[in-house]
């Protein structure tokens, strides 16, 4: 019999969730196909091309990153499909919050091209936030992007978060790349250093 998601708002004790057009899963290896066409996608890394995947072993490790969340954390992103309609099943992108170098939950999400501008996004976003508070309520939820991605601040913001830190992107093959932080609460300067550090 189909797993049942739990209503909207809450996650079930599988880490499934639903929201208003969405249905949240936790990643499965069945997953890597679909998630591999998102990231290997230029059209949705304009803001950092080096951040796109030409392999599946690059995508399998992150699915292996995501789901090391989930098992130490009881939380991490989520694999986002349309839960309605006739292209229910349809992947929408990847989502949610992820622990983050054990001191912060991480806001992210990456979405198909044709799927921005609808509000999946914030949706996802929404749902993410809340249930790190649920989780964790002690950590901070952060999201950590590149400066002049207007986008995804302003999804950041709509989430409940503010900028609390701007500075250098460690690691970014571009020198003069800008990283910002957003956060959902005045986050400590020992934590700000070990989230910007990499």
């Amino acid at each position: 019999m189909p797993h049942a998601p739990s209503p909207a708002g809450a996650p079930d004790a599988t880490g499934v969730q639903r929201t208003g057009r969405l249905l949240l899963s936790p990643p499965r290896l069945s997953d890597l196909e679909d998630v591999f066409a998102l990231y290997s996608d230029p059209a949705v890394w304009e803001h950092l091309p080096a951040g796109r995947h030409t392999d599946r072993t690059r995508t399998a490790l992150l699915l292996e990153r995501i789901a090391e969340s989930w098992r130490v954390a009881g939380l991490g992103s989520w694999v986002a499909r349309l839960a309605d309609g006739p292209e229910a099943g349809r992947l929408v992108g990847t989502g949610g919050c992820d622990l983050r170098l054990g001191v912060a939950w991480n806001l992210g999400y990456r979405l198909h091209r044709r799927d921005w501008g609808q509000g999946y996004a914030s949706e996802l976003s929404t749902a993410a936030v809340a249930a790190a508070r649920r989780a964790h309520p002690d950590l901070p939820v952060t999201a950590y992007l590149l400066e002049g991605n207007t986008r995804s601040a302003a999804t950041a913001e709509r989430a409940g978060l503010f900028r609390v830190w701007r500075g250098p992107d460690a690691g970014n093959p571009d020198p003069a790349a800008v990283r910002v932080v957003f956060a959902d609460r005045p986050v400590s300067r020992t934590a700000l250093e070990v989230l910007t550090a990499t």
